[in-house]
């Protein structure tokens, strides 16, 4: 074997150890990704889980084309784990949770099981629900601070991780004030689940998004407004008696 072939021999060796241990590193990587986006939805391989809908208001049997988004997107991360889901709706879901992932999709006037997760979980964070035209309908109260809609042009979603039950697998929480909200919850965890694992590390948390300008940009412009966990855990407190001054 003269210097040349040798030469290419070697080449070709230094190529193939080089691309393999390309390959070994990124899937090292992938799977490390894997495991942390698992560990984070709580779905490992072959896990159950469940997506809990709520119905279009006024439409029996029907989901809003802004949910049914949402439930696609939720779709695309379960897989993505290897796990399987169920869909269920809101008022068939008669089971407690922690045995299996949750992912709880519309606001408390339309989902049954959101307004029994809001007021067992969430004990801090009130829902206007009232079917009355104003400026409160749909608003959020969290601690002190309330949150208008203003339809189309800035409106509030709460997205929360939430951990209860003994055998401890997350409920995930998409309550917004319109459907189009639920789906940018849905699509800001998609797009921020890695960042979220960093941060919280397998802790609850809770986030009030600001959905803006969306007759214009659709579910695509979310800002984070504020972490509001502490609060929205924290009973709020009750109203002060009203008080009757004698007269005479």
């Amino acid at each position: 074997m003269n210097d040349d072939v040798r030469n290419i021999v070697l080449g070709v060796m230094a190529a193939g150890i080089s691309a393999s241990l390309g390959w070994l590193t990124r899937t090292h990587l992938w799977r490390r990704r894997l495991r942390r986006k698992q560990a984070f939805l709580g779905l490992p391989g072959n896990a159950e889980s469940l997506l809990v809908v709520n119905r279009e208001a006024g439409r029996d049997g029907s989901v809003h084309r802004f949910d049914v988004f949402a439930l696609i997107e939720l779709s695309a991360l379960i897989k993505e784990c290897g796990a399987h889901t169920q869909i269920l709706w809101h008022d068939t879901a008669g089971q407690g949770f922690g045995e299996r992932t949750e992912f709880c999709l519309g606001g408390p006037f339309s989902n049954r099981r959101m307004a029994a997760h809001l007021h067992s979980l969430l004990p801090g964070v009130r829902v206007n629900t009232s079917p009355e035209r104003g400026p409160d309908q749909g608003a959020f109260r969290i601690g002190p601070e309330r949150y208008r809609v203003d339809p189309g042009v800035a409106e509030y979603v709460l997205l929360a991780r939430l951990t209860a039950g003994e055998a401890g697998r997350p409920v995930f929480l998409f309550c917004g004030q319109r459907a189009i909200t639920n789906q940018a919850a849905t699509r800001y965890l998609a797009r921020h689940h890695e960042k979220l694992a960093r941060k919280y590390r397998g802790e609850s948390f809770v986030l009030l998004l600001k959905v803006v300008n969306s007759q214009a940009y659709g579910p695509d412009v979310v800002e984070l407004v504020a972490d509001v966990t502490r609060t929205a855990r924290e009973p709020l407190p009750a109203p002060a008696p009203a008080s009757h001054r004698a007269t005479g």
